[in-house]
């Protein structure tokens, strides 16, 4: 006589296991996308703020006070803009830290947006 054995029972639970075996992976995976994201909108600050930066200063405006009218609360406290004039060309740069995963937390590095304007004032 062969012993008849039921096997439908024997993985139970077994998905809810490796659902928690996966949980600390999507988890971090999901972290890391949100900080490429944060890297990417950093860049695009920096550059929009020394854009601007650069158009104020080609007109005798504040660069200082037009790149930070452009950057968000979080990424404003840690901006560092400045101007310069050589030649009839004014140009912009901004530093800005990358937040760690929560804008106005810590920095991973700093990134650096550069524009350049034709100056406009008289001589």
């Amino acid at each position: 006589m062969t012993a008849h054995r039921d096997v439908s029972g024997d993985d139970r639970g077994q998905v809810a296991v490796e659902f928690l075996g996966m949980v600390p992976v999507i988890l971090i995976t999901l972290a890391l996308l949100w900080q490429v994201v944060l890297v990417g909108y950093t860049f695009t600050l920096a550059g929009n703020a020394a854009d601007e930066a650069a158009r104020a200063a080609a007109v005798g405006d504040d660069c200082g006070e037009a790149a930070l009218r452009h950057l968000d609360g979080a990424w404003r406290s840690g901006a560092s803009p400045s101007c310069s004039t050589d030649g009839g060309m004014v140009t912009a740069v901004v530093e800005i830290r990358v937040p760690v995963l929560v804008p106005g937390v810590g920095g991973l590095f700093t990134v650096r947006g550069r524009a350049g304007a034709v100056s406009e004032e008289r001589p």
